[in-house]
């Protein structure tokens, strides 16, 4: 796969989610605006909690990550995608991340 192509897959992906995300949780959300209530809601039974807790723990890695690129490799603004990772999710802020990632690598390299 090239480049171009990884770079328009990451961005349909991370675009398509945002999207999926906010045709999924935004009505119930406005209709109920409990935000306590909207976080407790992935955990109403043993697998939703445990795919919760991969959400979790996946933007644990990425957080990770993104520290340890930004002191070892001078990666930046890796901020942002961990707070895409946290509204709408990791999915668009891990694609975020590589892209910002790629476009700094490109730039040095």
């Amino acid at each position: 796969m090239g480049t171009q192509a990884y770079r328009r897959f990451l961005i349909v992906l991370a675009v398509a989610f945002a999207v999926a995300f906010a045709l999924v949780c935004i009505p119930p959300f406005i209709e109920n605006p409990d935000i306590v209530g909207a976080f407790a809601g992935g955990f109403v039974n043993p697998y939703a909690s445990g795919y919760a807790m991969d959400i979790f723990f996946t933007w644990a890695v990425l957080a990770v990550w993104v520290m340890y690129e930004a002191k070892v490799k001078g990666i930046r603004h890796g901020w942002v995608a961990l707070l895409l990772g946290v509204v709408p999710g990791v999915a668009t802020g891990f694609a975020v991340y590589l892209l910002i990632r790629l476009n700094q690598e490109k730039a040095i390299g």
